[in-house]
């Protein structure tokens, strides 16, 4: 399994400079922000598109690095009920489609996105109870006028450019937020739908990782290295749901962490191991959003804690003690 990074983090400073840190880190793969939520500061797929010379220049810059890009990541919402800002997003999918295509990457890093929940609706609705009816209403319009037909037509683009991965991350406030959901997709789409396994919000909604993998066993396409610390505290008095700023760490019931400060080794062992049992040995992609301590010590003290917890020689083909 490989060490990587969603380079992201480091959106104000050039490419070449991040490159260069990261490597010496010790970081062998990386995943390039080119749209949606997470913006195209080192890489904008239309720009790149349309220029030779900046792709060119964008392409040395990776390989003289000695880097492999693990995905392109275009976290969006291509079915927000705003037709303009629907159509943004979508415009983005598509040019990093035709991107990755490019430079040979078939694997994508995205959300299902969620959109209103009627054809009125000017604003997102996240359905997460069954009553009153109205909320199965809500669920039926979604996934069956709007969700599932769009995958359909946008993984077929996906699979005809080439890029056969659409790892979509569960998380909470899209349609897609747990193993159900995803393999719901699925199931209606085809296997160009699948998983990019992000255990900070699995561990936030109450899920052992190692059953969500189990699981979505053969649907996980590639993985983040984010952890969450779940405040005992906080949660007993309110649960887990929580609209608080993200900075309010001491009164939230939970807050994203680097790896290894919302759990222990053990616990990021064992997701590593059944990872491995299930199939999966491909990138632990790290992603920082720890607002405890700085981006720097941040991403250092995650690589330092996964050199210790990622299995790097290929699994035995025999058992010479058996």
């Amino acid at each position: 399994m490989k060490l990587g990074l969603l380079i992201s983090l480091y959106r104000n400073e050039p490419l070449d400079t991040v490159l260069a840190k990261i490597k010496e880190k010790g970081v062998e793969m990386i995943e390039i922000a080119a749209g949606g939520y997470g913006g195209d500061d080192h890489c904008n797929p239309a720009e790149l598109l349309r220029d030779e010379d900046k792709f060119l220049e964008f392409s040395h810059t990776i390989e003289k690095h000695g880097l492999t890009i693990s995905a392109f990541s275009v976290h969006g919402n291509p079915v927000h009920p705003n037709k303009e800002i629907a159509k943004k997003f979508d415009e983005d999918y598509r040019n990093c489609v035709l991107l990755a295509e490019r430079m040979g990457v078939d694997t994508i890093t995205l959300f299902s996105g969620c959109p209103g929940g009627s054809p009125e609706d000017k604003t997102p609705n996240w359905a997460t109870c069954a009553w009153p009816d109205d909320f199965l209403a809500v669920l039926d319009y979604q996934w069956n006028e709007v969700l599932i037909p769009y995958w359909k037509e946008a993984g077929a683009f996906a699979e005809a450019h080439g890029v056969t991965k659409l790892a979509f991350e569960m998380h909470p406030g899209f349609c897609v937020y747990n193993p159900e959901t995803l393999l719901k997709l699925r199931k209606a789409v085809g296997p160009v739908i699948g998983c990019n396994f992000d255990p900070s919000h699995i561990v936030w909604q109450g899920m052992d990782p190692v059953a969500a993998i189990r699981e979505l066993e053969g649907a996980i396409y590639h993985c983040h290295a984010k952890d969450t610390k779940v405040d005992k505290y906080n949660t007993a008095k309110n649960g887990v749901l929580d609209t608080k700023h993200y900075s309010d760490e001491l009164h939230r019931s939970w807050v994203f962490r680097s790896v290894g400060y919302g759990n222990d080794m053990t616990y990021w062992r064992d997701m590593i191991s059944n990872l491995r049992l299930t199939g999966y040995d491909y990138v632990m992609s790290i992603e920082h959003e720890d607002s405890v301590m700085s981006i720097d010590e941040g991403f250092d003290k995650a690589v330092y804690f996964l050199k210790q917890a990622l299995i790097k020689e290929e699994k035995p083909t025999s058992m010479a003690w058996a």
